[in-house]
């Protein structure tokens, strides 16, 4: 049956939460709940599934708990989040009610109003991650920009932040404030290119200008 989903007017806070060593629920056996579960398994939640049927890629996934049954409300205990994946309204429903009695944050995918947060798309390069959401209002023009991004901010990127952490971490060791450094300055000035190029050595020294000029 068709499912009119409405999104979401008011104002999202963005977040992005930790969830390594927690425990996490999917209720679904499906393909949808095979995509949120391996997005909680990048991320290191242990996770659990429970749904009547569950397809053999979700089975064969390592580190998973796979229970074949109905949800139970009990089913939350000690859980740190909830994802429903489920062409059930009254399903969906049920866990972000339960979810709501006790505290645990519940999302539905494709049902927003069984939601108290949502998934946006993203986009990876080593620890840089970039999201996009349109509350629902367009979740293909999401899509859209995730592959734009993916297209246009290549490996060079990930190298370009592993310089700067690697850079932050030495200068507060040695006691310098990285607060009051010019890293946009530094950044403007062709650091991006330098890598890039394979020109290390010039971003470096770019950086290490910023303490020499404090």
């Amino acid at each position: 049956m068709f499912k009119l989903v409405v999104p979401i007017d008011e104002v999202l806070y963005p977040v992005n939460l930790r969830v390594s060593g927690y425990r996490c629920l999917v209720v679904g056996g499906g393909r949808v709940a095979l995509n949120k579960l391996d997005g909680l398994l990048e991320a290191g939640a242990q996770v659990r599934v429970v749904a009547p049927e569950i397809i053999a890629e979700i089975q064969n996934r390592p580190n998973v708990t796979v229970d074949r049954r109905p949800y139970q409300s009990d089913d939350l205990v000690g859980v740190r989040l909830v994802i429903t994946a489920t062409d059930s309204a009254e399903v969906n429903a049920r866990v972000y009610r339960d979810a709501e009695a006790v505290g645990i944050w519940a999302n539905s995918a494709d049902d927003l109003d069984n939601c108290s947060f949502t998934l946006p798309s993203k986009m990876r390069r080593g620890h840089l991650m970039i999201t996009c959401s349109t509350g629902g209002h367009s979740p293909a023009l999401a899509q859209w920009l995730r592959r734009r991004f993916q297209s246009e901010i290549g490996p060079e990127y990930e190298e370009l932040l592993s310089l700067l952490s690697e850079h932050r971490e030495q200068f507060r060791a040695a006691g310098v404030s990285t607060e009051n450094l010019a890293w946009q300055q530094a950044l403007d000035s062709g650091m991006l290119e330098m890598v890039r190029s394979g020109k290390v050595d010039r971003a470096r020294a770019l950086i290490n200008q910023l303490v020499d000029e404090l």
